[in-house]
């Protein structure tokens, strides 16, 4: 199975970046996306928190209202804070543009399809 998210829509929350233990840095942020149309869609726009590791150095000049397109994994991660054990579902971005280049946007999401192109559950996903 493969696990790919894209999204496009709005900074909601100035990027944040922070050194892990490991001494990779980890750059956090949150996108608004505008409500759905679809089949099960709430009507209200979604708020995702993000999370890039080895984030390029234009994401963390973004600010609130700017719009990007990125692509990655849901991920669920546990941690404790205190005594108690908590969790955060969030999406790990591999790649991202900035949603006004729209060459480097389309780059991000060929890649996403070739993600679903190489996965044998997903046979007959076609790239335009």
């Amino acid at each position: 199975m493969t696990n790919v998210v894209i999204l496009r829509g709005h900074v909601t929350r100035v990027p944040e970046e922070r050194e892990l233990p490991s001494g990779d840095h980890l750059t956090s942020l949150d996108v608004t996306v505008p409500a759905g149309s679809g089949r099960g869609a709430s009507g209200r726009a979604e708020s995702v928190p993000v999370a890039w590791v080895g984030a390029p150095s234009w994401l963390v000049r973004l600010e609130p209202g700017d719009e990007v397109v990125v692509v990655g994994r849901v991920r669920r991660r546990f941690f404790r804070s205190g005594q108690a054990l908590q969790s955060r579902t969030e999406v790990m971005v591999d790649h991202g543009a900035p949603a006004r280049q729209a060459s480097r946007c389309a780059a991000v999401l060929r890649r996403a399809f070739e993600a679903l192109a190489d996965d044998p559950a997903c046979d007959g996903v076609q790239r335009r």
